[in-house]
């Protein structure tokens, strides 16, 4: 009798479906995805994939991205009820005040987003590539950060930009702290610490001066664990990240920096949803189309800018 994943894999051929998982998911759900990535890796790939089906497996606002940038393709959400404390810590209408006090301001917004947010957004980004959007934003203009006030306070020293930065926080990375970062330093002297920019340690200006801390997003922990000679890794974000590190280099030690560093959103998406939604195609992401022309615009601005 054919498994799960078995049967998963029969429904991609026969549907044109492409699955896509973040780095977050369960590891299972991982294994059957076609591309794994972060925010940043899996937008490329939606806006890419000539598949006619995707199906996201991660929180909502992920999958309104992709749907964002494929509207000629049905997206699916596995978990259509996972949501993200990050997103949910900001609301269009807040956009919509700033604006209007600030008629000349740019608002930056962080993937980790709504599409209604979006759609007050002039310049989006993701972890991998928000220092570069950043750096080239013209002068002479007060700029919003949302919604992740971590992030942005790392942003901030390293570009030396001037940013107010909304008040918002992912739940995970706000509990990986300076402190648990420098116990990790002394208990393992030979490794390197890979911090997401989340992290609530981020600003530390210690930690931005030490050369075995690297802040990069998640698939930046993949490339410095290729290109570095280092043999062991502590990694402060989410713990299923691990689960490719060890994957792709299993001549190395990674060791979560925090064992209780688990988005249970993220692991909504089972295999028996993924399935689900394959089958019945279940979960279909729907966009209002004067918002989806409007959120669109910083996405693709994005994505074409790398």
């Amino acid at each position: 009798m054919m498994d799960i994943a078995e049967r998963i894999q029969q429904l991609k051929k026969e549907k044109n479906a492409v699955i896509l998982a973040h780095y977050y998911a369960r590891p299972e759900v991982q294994d059957v995805a076609d591309y794994l990535g972060d925010s940043l890796g899996l937008s490329r790939k939606a806006a890419a994939t000539d598949a006619s089906l995707i199906v996201f497996c991660g929180v909502h606002f992920m999958a309104e991205t992709a749907a964002l940038i494929s509207p000629d393709k049905k997206v699916l959400s596995p978990a259509p009820d996972a949501g993200c404390s990050l997103a949910d810590s900001v609301a269009a209408a807040g956009l919509r005040k700033w604006k209007s006090e600030h008629p000349d301001g740019l608002v930056v917004s962080y993937v980790n987003t709504t599409a209604e947010v979006k759609a007050w957004t002039d310049y989006c980004c993701t972890s991998a590539n928000v220092v570069d959007v950043v750096r080239s934003l013209p002068e002479g203009h007060d700029i919003l950060f949302g919604p992740d006030r971590n992030l942005g306070a790392y942003v901030g020293k390293v570009t030396g930009r001037k940013m107010e930065l909304w008040d918002g926080a992912c739940v995970v990375h706000e509990e990986i702290t300076s402190v648990m970062v420098n116990a990790a330093l002394d208990r393992y002297p030979d490794a390197d610490i890979l911090i997401h920019p989340e992290s609530r340690c981020s600003s530390d200006v210690a930690l931005l001066g030490n050369s075995r801390v690297r802040f990069c997003s998640t698939a930046g922990m993949l490339k410095h664990a290729a290109s570095s000679d280092r043999k062991i890794f502590v990694i402060a974000t989410e713990v299923d990240t691990l689960h490719q590190l060890k994957k792709n280099f299993p001549d190395r030690v990674f060791v979560p920096v925090s064992g209780s560093a688990v988005c249970t959103q993220m692991k909504k998406v089972t295999l028996e949803s993924v399935l689900d939604c394959l089958e019945n195609e279940t979960g279909e992401v729907v966009l209002e189309p004067e918002m989806r022309a409007r959120a669109a615009v910083p996405v693709m601005k994005m994505i074409g800018s790398l």
